[in-house]
């Protein structure tokens, strides 16, 4: 006689793909739990795109495929199955109006997080899923090759057909996901990749940024590259940027930080340079004749009020003292010599990181349970009976932008589908 399972699926973590497997095996009529250390659903999801929630990105797949640098491609199965079109689909179906803005990121129309929040939890409570919140677990506790209960702090074991591990990485702690899921992962038998901030600010201990000299300046749509040790581009990323009393920050900074991670470790390194152009609508020596040009044009005039509109203020000082270019000096008066190096500056301004703020400041992990370990189509575990994953626990990431969050939604609705089937042989 076969005991009688407390559950047909329990699913841990309430964020973003935790949400979307509890759901997906609802509506598969599977008996679900769904279980949360914090005191309310949805923490991560209310907070992201800076609180209006940016739910997907409506680029095609295999763009959205190469903003996921950290192990993207696993996830064109996925896609195949469940795409970011899909998901659209999804919350309008919910009621939730979603509206496109730049670079493809999809945000509800009302402009507020909670109300997509507001929509999975309508959702969960028609398909009657029973939540737990304030409840950690202990342990996932396996036998004979499968998955048997989960095991509270308050040491109540529930018994189960299969567990959804969607716990997050150990970014935005604040949330709840401090990096739980791994050592149940581990037990399970599989591996977790070095796991590392990405998404995240990056340091500098350059004089200028010692100083303060231009902390708190923003740069419009200027050019970031990340050097190797032979000065080629690793990648560059034309967004903006601030410069901040610890370093860099902003979009482009952001995108490029995993890179800088993985040059200092794969060069061991301490340092890494960056190369910025802060006018990349120019080519080296269309600026120069433009510039020439206009000092020509107005040889009395003070070099400063020249370059005026080229560069914001405090930059455009910055490069012309760091050129040894008095800025009130009447441009006739200066040298073509002069005049290049500056445009160098502009073109090619290259100061030196040292590494980034630590994980728990970063917006997104990169690391976690290793993909080769994991069915592609199901988010299955190849390694243990009724374990799947999904969300950002899994080593794949991406850029912010709607990516990690489209990530999340598609492998959490595959685990969530996939883990109600199991097994179809003993229903009891």
């Amino acid at each position: 006689m076969q005991m009688k399972r407390n559950y047909d699926c329990i699913v841990i973590g309430g964020g973003p793909s935790g949400l979307m497997a509890a759901i997906a095996a609802g509506e598969k009529d599977a008996r679900v739990l769904l279980i949360d250390k914090g005191n309310k659903l949805g923490r991560k999801l209310a907070i992201s795109g800076g609180g209006r929630c940016n739910v997907t990105n409506r680029l095609p797949v295999d763009e959205i495929i190469k903003h996921i640098p950290g192990n993207g491609r696993f996830l064109y199965s996925a896609f195949s199955l469940f795409n970011n079109e899909d998901i659209i689909d999804y919350f309008e179906k919910l009621g939730i109006k979603l509206k496109e803005e730049d670079h493809g990121r999809m945000f509800p129309v009302s402009d507020k997080a909670q109300t997509v929040v507001d929509a999975l939890l309508r959702k969960l409570e028609e398909l009657n899923v029973d939540i737990k919140l304030n409840c950690p677990v202990h342990n996932v506790h396996y036998e004979n090759g499968k998955v048997a209960s989960v095991e509270l702090t308050n040491r109540q074991i529930l018994t189960t057909h299969s567990i959804v591990i969607a716990v997050g990485g150990k970014s935005v702690p604040h949330t709840g996901s401090t990096g739980d899921g791994y050592a149940w992962a581990e037990k399970a038998g599989h591996t977790i990749t070095e796991l590392f901030p990405t998404e995240v600010p990056l340091l500098s201990d350059e004089p200028f940024i010692k100083n303060k000299t231009l902390q708190g300046l923003s740069l419009r749509n200027v050019r970031l590259s990340v050097l190797n040790p032979k000065g080629k581009p690793l990648v560059s990323h034309q967004m903006d940027m601030i410069f901040t009393h610890f370093g860099i920050s902003g979009p482009a900074v952001l995108r490029c930080s995993q890179f800088v991670v993985k040059a200092m470790k794969k060069w061991n390194i301490n340092k890494v340079t960056m190369n910025l152009d802060a006018c990349p609508g120019y080519k080296d020596e269309q600026l120069f004749q433009e510039i020439h040009q206009l000092m020509k044009s107005e040889p009395k005039k003070a070099i400063k009020n020249v370059l005026k509109g080229f560069l914001p203020e405090r930059y455009l000082l910055f490069l012309l003292e760091q050129n040894e270019i008095d800025p009130s000096m009447q441009s006739g008066q200066i040298s073509q010599e002069k005049i290049r190096s500056f445009v160098t500056s502009c073109k090619n301004f290259k100061f030196d990181v040292n590494g980034t703020q630590p994980l728990d400041k970063a917006f997104v992990t990169g690391g976690g349970v290793s993909v080769k370990e994991i069915e592609p189509q199901t988010m299955a575990s190849k390694r243990m009976g009724g374990l799947y994953f999904c969300g950002e626990i899994l080593d794949i990431h991406g850029y912010t932008g709607g990516y990690n969050i489209t990530s999340a939604l598609v492998t959490g609705r595959l685990a969530g589908m996939n883990a109600a089937e199991k097994p179809s042989t003993t229903h009891d």
